[in-house]
């Protein structure tokens, strides 16, 4: 949980994501590549709710992320309305290596009660690729699952960072750029800053060796 206060800007966007998904399908490890770019092998469980932010600029402008990661035991589930309240970005993870996190999506999707799917940017993460075989999940799969009701789509392994700068340059900052305005959230408690270019990104990632 992030302690250190620092000041946002009110008049820069604030654009609140969370993570929803399974118990152990590496919600916190993806959350942490993002921030640290590192991997802890052995991560603790989120305990309800845990909180993080991380400012980037998009084309020179500057962007704040409120980074929400959920825990993903059962007795949390009815917390999810509370949590997603107001959200732009939900990211739905499951473990490609665990069929049962997959075939769970659906049921997460439906306690989304509270969100209006046309205003929300929804992204189906398949984590975990570094298990490749031991996969139960295909890339098919999950692909299929997220153009049948319009959602974005991305494997990754949050152990060797596969897949991120597809997941979070191409995808869902450019989805950011092109769908939202300020959403007027309000100010997050600590920042860590990157900068990038998204043409220059999308060029990197057209050129990398696809996985899986």
């Amino acid at each position: 949980m992030a302690t250190t206060s620092t000041s946002f800007n009110t008049e820069t966007p604030k654009y609140k994501l969370i993570f929803l998904g399974d118990q152990n399908v590496g919600k916190s490890c993806i959350l942490n590549r993002f921030l640290n770019d590192t991997f802890i092998e052995d991560y603790q469980a989120t305990i309800g709710l845990d909180f993080q932010s991380k400012s980037v600029q998009i084309d020179n402008q500057d962007i704040n992320l409120l980074l929400y990661d959920t825990a993903g035991q059962e007795k949390f589930r009815s917390l999810i309305p509370m949590y997603t309240r107001d959200a732009n970005i939900i990211l739905l993870v499951y473990d490609i290596s665990n069929r049962e996190s997959f075939t769970h999506l659906p049921d997460w999707v439906k306690d989304l009660t509270n969100v209006n799917l046309d205003e929300v940017i929804f992204v189906i993460i398949g984590n975990k690729i570094d298990l490749n075989d031991k996969r139960e999940v295909t890339l098919e799969e999950g692909k299929k699952f997220a153009e049948e009701r319009d959602f974005l789509f991305q494997e990754i392994s949050a152990k060797t960072g596969d897949g991120f700068s597809e997941l979070f340059y191409t995808n869902i900052f450019e989805k950011i750029r092109t769908k939202f305005r300020p959403s007027g959230q309000q100010p997050a408690a600590e920042v860590k800053d990157i900068k990038f270019n998204i043409e220059q990104e999308a060029k990197k990632t057209q050129t990398k060796k696809k996985c899986c």
